[in-house]
Parts: structure tokens; C-alpha cells; sequence
């Protein structure tokens, strides 16, 4: 199996196709299984990178406070690991926001931005400031067999197949090790570093993902190279939900770039 040796971590990958890499980052609680529509279609004209971020999948989780900022220093890590010079990334939801912050950190790597489902601040409004806080501290009393089905149920209303994925990937993360990361990923903030990016950056919005809508529009007013697209038929599963739609978004924007 292809691990990534860091000082800390061990980070799991699989690598896919030739041509101008793409780095695929998933979603808390998620794996790098959940691109598998964007790798077989994608992965015949580009370099497609999978990987589990840490506390995730095939990933390691050190001992210790999880820091949001070990999450996005893996993922440049790896790309340097993996010696890319230039890369394009994608995210969904916690992976778009590690996306985010690996270009703000390092623009010079990044050529451009996919950002599926992706918020840019937990504080964005007066429910986020009172409700984020409350579910970090109610997620530690949730079995995450619970959550699973929680979210399968959720998650699976346009693409039934999400349903098992998301049941089996969810229920196999420790509640201790989800709490750790909870705390971290749900302290992200991006606010005062938008106007940072440059690089051309798409933004696809579920038509039915009502958890950062807002968020998507005012992401995109704030990024000075961005465009918002609107997926039919998806909820917050946006690249499972209609695979289709996002690979054709997703190849019509690296084609616009290259």
C-alpha cells in the first residue's frame, strides 16, 4: 500500500493516469473511496491523487490536540512528497477548505481551485456562531454508528448508492478520534485570507445543499478569480450524488486553464 512517511503521520494515497496532477482532499468522516466517479473518469487525461487525511481511511492520527493547520501542512506535504511542482486541487466540505488553505499558504504550487460543498469560516452567521460551538460538544455523546446512519439516511436521497459508503466509512472512525478532529476542522477560518487567492477557482454548489449555501455565493463574490456552478439533482454528497455534471464541470474548467 502507498504511504507517505512523514515526521508524525503516516498518509495513505493512490495515484491514477498521466497528465497535469490533480489532488482530490474528501470530506470529515469520509475516505479517498468517495472520489472513485471523479478517478475512473478523470484519470484519462490527468494524474489523479487520492488520500486520506489524518485520523481518516488509511491515515494515522498522532496522539495529541488535533490543529487544523497539521491538515493542510499534510496535504502540501504530499504534494512535495510526491515531488509536484504545480497542482490543481479538489475538495469537498472539510477537503475544500483544506484546498483553500493549502493555495492561500502556498499560491505559487497551486494552479487552480475546485471547491465542492465548501465553507470558507465556521462563524459565518449568528446560527453557525451559536450552533458549531453546541455540536462540538454534543459530537463527543453521538455513537458514530448513530452518525453514520445519520448521515447515510441524509446523504443518500439522489444517489441511493451513497447509503452503504457513507454507513461503513462513518462507523469505522473512533468516536475519540472524531471528536479530535471535529475540534479542529470546525475552528477553520478563511476570512481575512480570502483575498489572498489568485488562482482560477471553481466553485460547484448542489442544488439541494442547504448547509453553507450562502456561504458558496459569498465565497465566490470574494475570491477574485472564481466562478460558482450550481450541480442539479445533489445534496452535500455533490460529487456522488451527480457525477456526471461535476466531471464535465470539473474537466471544462481545467481545460479553460491549461
Amino acid at each position: 500500500m502507498p504511504y507517505a512517511n512523514m515526521k508524525d503521520v503516516q498518509l495513505y494515497y493512490e495515484v491514477y493516469g498521466e497528465g497535469e496532477p490533480i489532488v482530490f482532499t474528501h470530506g470529515a468522516t469520509w475516505d479517498h473511496l468517495q472520489w472513485r466517479p471523479q478517478v475512473e473518469h478523470l484519470s484519462q487525461w490527468y494524474k489523479v491523487i487520492v488520500w486520506d487525511v489524518r485520523g481518516h481511511g488509511k491515515s494515522s492520527l498522532p496522539a495529541g490536540k488535533v490543529d487544523s493547520k497539521d491538515l493542510v501542512k499534510d496535504l502540501l506535504d504530499l504534494i512535495e512528497y510526491l515531488e509536484i511542482e504545480r497542482v490543481h486541487l479538489c475538495g469537498l466540505s472539510m477537503g475544500g477548505h483544506i484546498s483553500l488553505q493549502a493555495a492561500i499558504h502556498d499560491p505559487e504550487r497551486v494552479l487552480s481551485l475546485i471547491l465542492i460543498g465548501t465553507p470558507y469560516t465556521n462563524t459565518y452567521n449568528w446560527y453557525e456562531k451559536l450552533f458549531v460551538p453546541i455540536n462540538r460538544f454534543s459530537s463527543r455523546f453521538i455513537p458514530m454508528r448513530w452518525l453514520a446512519k445519520i448521515q447515510a439516511r441524509t446523504l443518500s436521497t439522489f444517489n441511493k448508492d451513497n447509503k452503504a459508503y457513507i454507513e461503513n466509512v462513518v462507523s469505522a472512525m473512533s468516536l475519540t478520534d472524531w471528536v479530535r478532529l471535529w475540534a479542529a476542522v470546525s475552528r477553520m477560518e478563511s476570512g481575512d485570507q480570502l483575498a489572498e487567492v489568485k488562482c482560477p477557482t471553481l466553485i460547484l454548489q448542489g442544488d439541494h445543499d442547504h448547509m453553507i449555501k450562502r456561504q458558496q455565493a459569498d465565497l465566490a463574490r470574494q475570491l477574485a478569480n472564481a466562478r460558482l456552478m450550481t450541480i442539479k439533482d445533489a445534496h452535500h454528497a455533490t460529487n456522488l450524488d451527480n457525477a456526471t455534471d461535476v466531471n464535465e464541470a470539473i474537466v471544462m474548467h481545467l481545460k479553460e486553464i491549461e
